[in-house]
């Protein structure tokens, strides 16, 4: 297994496992919007993305937001997305992304690394089994309902 950080040279391997990611939280298809989103993202450097390549092919990948901590004065992560192609899970693909994050954080000097994810999730376990911790300090969530 293979990780790089994505570049612009990335998308088209990148954006079919976007989309299929946002499929999955039932969002319907639209590579194209995908592939804008993600180019927006990389070209604006504001998000990081971890692509896995096993014998050339992307089969994951997990994108990264910068948040800041006022009262430590720290940056870290939040780790957004995570996504392993269904034909490549049990692999050990989705614990190697989220490691190479926490390199990222540790080479960084940053705060840490926080995880957005559906309740009922089942990577949930990994992310405990990988020393994540569930934060009550992170309850709280306003929608826009303009959108």
């Amino acid at each position: 297994m293979n990780i790089i950080t994505a570049t612009i040279d990335h998308i088209e391997a990148l954006t079919p496992l976007f989309n299929n990611y946002r499929i999955f939280y039932k969002q319907a298809s639209n590579p194209e919007a995908a592939k804008a989103f993600l180019k927006k993202r990389i070209e604006n450097k504001d998000a990081v993305i971890f692509i896995a390549y096993l014998k050339e092919k992307a089969v994951g990948f997990t994108q990264l937001y910068p948040l800041y901590s006022s009262v430590s004065m720290r940056e870290m992560y939040l780790l957004n997305d995570l996504y392993i192609d269904a034909a490549y899970r049990n692999l050990g693909i989705g614990e190697a992304l989220i490691n190479q994050a926490k390199v990222l954080c540790q080479q960084e000097n940053n705060k840490g690394l926080a995880i957005q994810t559906a309740a009922n999730n089942p990577a949930q376990n990994l992310y405990k089994r990988l020393g994540f911790k569930p934060d009550s300090d992170l309850h709280f969530f306003w929608k826009n309902s303009k959108v």
